[in-house]
């Protein structure tokens, strides 16, 4: 039995060794492997292109410069353009020196590319809202392992301009009703809004002139008005983020006797206004609906029918007339 467990003893060893051996043979593969992928990591460039915009808020209206930068200052830049993505058009439209003309004229903004001692700059003249991006730069080097930079939008911070009607109209009645002086009866109950259109929502804020009383709302309630009433309101829109940023609309409020005929009030007059122009929009519709009506009745009568003319009469025919010719020539 003693030869029996020295043979198992001699294999044992042998099995131990040819594992030593292929655990050392796989340390130095995996040794070369990471050599090697290190080799070729440090060989291939690493540059990124960056895309630099303005650090402060953006108005409408402002001239805004971008640039475009490499980050290990390895690319040739002079193969590196400037991009803007079309929302409309889902597509990332190129940016050339010799485009600027046709983004002037379809696009209604300036833009204008220029190379200066390696850096690539793009300058967009008085920007506005829906010219806010996105932008990339892009290489045209296939070499390079991020040959885009990151999309660039830049926020535009705008507000248009207040307007003040009366509150719980209709959109089309809003529409024409913006007030500027308002008449109202004694007694009357007033209610205003104000309102725009902003980038943000803006903070409305009423204020009375000769007064020291702010009301923060976008609305102005005023129940059962007396003559102390009267007088000029404004209502100032400001953006929450953008303090400079702000519009007003000055309202002139004058209270008529109680027993005021109710056309001489503002709302009286808007509504006779608002008859006539309805009146007029009917007959419009009529009118056209009554001219292409008599359009389409001439149409289904179709041309003159030719072929109702008589044929010419020769006089060798058997239609012919008596004649003392004998010439064939028609009489028509």
């Amino acid at each position: 039995m003693n030869w029996v467990a020295e043979e198992v003893k001699q294999r044992n060893k042998e099995t131990s060794f040819s594992q030593t051996q292929k655990s050392r043979s796989f340390k130095m593969r995996s040794y070369i492997f990471i050599t090697l992928l290190a080799f070729t990591f440090l060989q291939t460039s690493t540059a990124s292109l960056e895309i630099k915009g303005p650090s402060e808020p953006i108005l409408e209206g402002q001239d805004v410069t971008l640039e475009c930068v490499d980050t290990e200052s390895e690319l040739n830049m002079s193969t590196v353009h400037f991009e803007r993505f079309s929302k409309y058009m889902n597509r990332w439209y190129r940016l050339e020196p010799d485009q600027a003309y046709f983004y002037r004229r379809c696009f209604l903004y300036d833009v204008d590319v220029r190379r200066e001692e390696g850096r690539l700059l793009l300058f967009i003249a008085s920007i506005q809202s829906w010219s806010e991006g996105p932008y990339r730069c892009i290489s045209e080097d296939s070499s390079v392992a991020d040959n885009s930079s990151q999309p660039l939008t830049i926020p535009i911070h705008y507000m248009r301009e207040v307007a003040v009607h009366r509150a719980g109209l209709g959109y089309l009645q809003r529409y024409f009703n913006s007030v500027q002086d308002l008449k109202v009866r004694l007694g009357d109950d007033v209610e205003l809004e104000c309102s725009t259109s902003a980038s943000e929502a803006p903070e409305y804020v009423w204020a009375k002139e000769g007064e020291d009383w702010l009301l923060p709302s976008n609305k102005l309630k005023l129940k059962k008005v007396n003559e102390q009433d009267g007088g000029r309101y404004t209502c100032s829109a400001q953006s929450p983020t953008v303090r400079s940023l702000m519009k007003k609309r000055t309202v002139s409020i004058t209270v008529l006797p109680e027993d005021a005929a109710w056309y001489e009030t503002t709302t009286g007059r808007f509504g006779m206004l608002f008859g006539v122009g309805l009146v007029l929009l009917v007959a419009v519709i009529s009118l056209t609906t009554y001219l292409c009506h008599r359009a389409k009745q001439s149409k289904s009568k179709g041309p003159i029918d030719d072929r109702s003319q008589k044929k010419p009469i020769y006089r060798a025919s058997v239609e012919s007339l008596p004649s003392t010719t004998s010439d064939k020539q028609p009489l028509v």
